[in-house]
């Protein structure tokens, strides 16, 4: 008779496999109760949920609806008003009289004036700037109606009428 050795020990018993007819079976079973996941039809109109069923003091009185609760208006009563928006200019609109005394009282335009009396020469770029200012000036003066005569006046009445423009006196 022969006897098991014993160095080798009990193998556990092979698993059975199963069979292709309870392989389906077990698969029909999952998707049934996956088919039954979720909350009930009607759930949300019929009242909630279970534990506002069993009592919950703070929970009754909520709606279990989501979303806003503000009234919106369905009737236009009155259209509402649009402001047209002007467009925004580089400088702030100033009186012909604001904007010349702020011209005769520029700091830069008397510094180059002084050069230019000097004999100084002006470079390209300040030599524009001038010319603009000064033009801008002389419009002003004439929409203004304040002018000077070279021609009509004496030199020392002329200087004072000059005095007077700049000084913004009539």
């Amino acid at each position: 008779m022969k006897q098991p050795s014993p160095a080798r020990g009990k193998a556990p018993a092979k698993a059975r496999r199963k069979t292709r007819e309870e392989i389906n079976q077990e698969a029909r079973d999952r998707k049934r109760e996956k088919k039954h996941r979720g909350h009930a039809a009607g759930s949300r109109a019929a009242g909630g949920t279970e534990q506002q069923k069993k009592g919950g003091r703070g929970a009754q009185g909520q709606d279990p609806r989501i979303g806003s609760k503000k009234p919106i208006q369905l009737g236009v009563t009155e259209a509402p008003v649009k402001k047209q928006q002007q467009p925004k200019s580089e400088k702030k609109m100033l009186s012909p009289q604001a904007e010349l005394e702020m011209l005769e009282n520029d700091d830069r335009l008397d510094g180059l004036l002084e050069r230019l009396e000097e004999g100084e020469t002006l470079s390209a770029e300040e030599q524009t700037w001038v010319d603009e200012k000064l033009d801008r000036i002389d419009a002003l003066m004439q929409q203004l109606g304040l002018s000077y005569d070279d021609d009509e006046e004496e030199p020392e009445e002329r200087e004072d009428d000059l005095m007077r423009l700049l000084k913004g006196g009539n």
